[in-house]
């Protein structure tokens, strides 16, 4: 059990930061041949599987995940700065001190220096720092770019949410419900982890980390002399089930994101949210949006019928379908 004591001055310190390396990190876990993910992310993993057995730049990965291998390190992951620009973290995990990643593959991997996967981290740790960060940044431009406009809003907006929580409601809303395996009981911050550790009052300024692939593991730091970064999960990954941004002919995806285009498309003919949540392969809270959105912009027109309320397109709707989509649809105006 880690236990962070946080006082008036330590509150004031804490902040909320993106971190996309800690995010692909976690989504390492989740993609790994015995785990079964939950529904959000399953397509994904497919996706991210394939990535992993094939892209043969990953290896300094692999020998680090390798079963009963991987130690979860500050030299792995830097510390989180707030980017949501990936290739900055990994420019910081090249940069990490030499004498810091010895320091703490002993710490992480004890007896274990004559290993193949730890001898290029104590003969050469920036040789060895910067081929890490090759391999993860071949991960995220297989497995999480596609995906990074997605997962980039759904951590922008818990950062927003809970930093007006924050300000509004005190330091006892932003610590509920953030964490499964966390438990805010002022003036302590109680972290289930196989570590016993207590922190006092500024000792460590509190980094809390949204992720969107937090069900992969969790990651509480413990090595940083000056921040504890605590990751929790970022709610809406369901939206991981929206295809990747569309590709560059796609000018109403473009216009529209890939997911609301889609939607825009499906409407040849009055249907619900659940239909048509059914026939995409999405949340309904996801189609519900971009429906909300599509009527806004008066391209979607929804009407009562009994229970039920039915969407279909609008004239202005079959026009920018016509226009930009080239798709035969204003002769279904009658």
């Amino acid at each position: 059990m880690i236990r962070i004591e946080l006082d008036e001055a330590s509150l004031g310190a804490t902040r909320i930061a993106i971190s996309p390396l800690r995010d692909a990190f976690c989504s390492l876990h989740l993609a790994r041949p015995h785990r079964r993910p939950s529904w959000p992310y399953q397509e994904w993993v497919g996706r991210a599987r394939e990535v992993w057995r094939e892209d043969d730049r990953l290896r300094p990965l692999w020998d680090l995940f390798a079963e009963g291998r991987i130690e979860v390190s500050d030299f792995l992951l830097p510390r989180p700065v707030g980017t949501v620009h990936v290739r900055e973290e990994l420019d910081l995990l090249r940069a990490t001190d030499p004498a810091f990643v010895r320091e703490q593959v002993a710490a992480c991997y004890p007896g274990m220096a004559d290993e193949p996967f730890v001898q290029p981290y104590l003969k050469d740790p920036e040789a060895a720092c910067a081929a890490l960060a090759d391999a993860y940044e071949a991960y995220w431009e297989g497995a999480i770019e596609p995906y990074w406009p997605t997962m980039r809003r759904l951590v922008e907006d818990e950062v927003l949410v809970r930093a007006r929580t924050f300000a509004t409601d005190g330091i006892d809303a932003l610590f509920a419900g953030l964490e499964a395996r966390a438990r805010w009981q002022a003036p302590v911050l109680e972290l289930t982890k196989y570590i016993d550790a207590e922190y006092a009052p500024g000792d460590r300024r509190l980094v809390l980390v949204p992720l969107v692939f937090a069900e992969g593991c969790r990651l509480y730091s413990t090595d940083d002399p000056e921040v504890f970064a605590v990751s929790f999960q970022a709610r809406g990954a369901a939206a991981l089930r929206e295809p990747p941004e569309p590709a560059a002919d796609d000018r109403l995806g473009l216009m529209l994101g890939r997911g609301r285009a889609a939607v825009l498309r499906e409407l040849g003919g009055p249907l619900t949210t659940a239909g048509l949540a059914d026939r995409l392969a999405l949340a309904p809270s996801t189609v519900s949006e971009h429906l909300s959105a599509l009527s806004a912009a008066g391209v979607v027109t929804r009407h009562r019928v009994g229970r039920s309320v039915y969407y279909q397109l609008t004239d202005t709707g079959r026009s920018l379908l016509a226009l930009l989509a080239g798709e035969g649809v204003l002769h279904a105006v009658a």
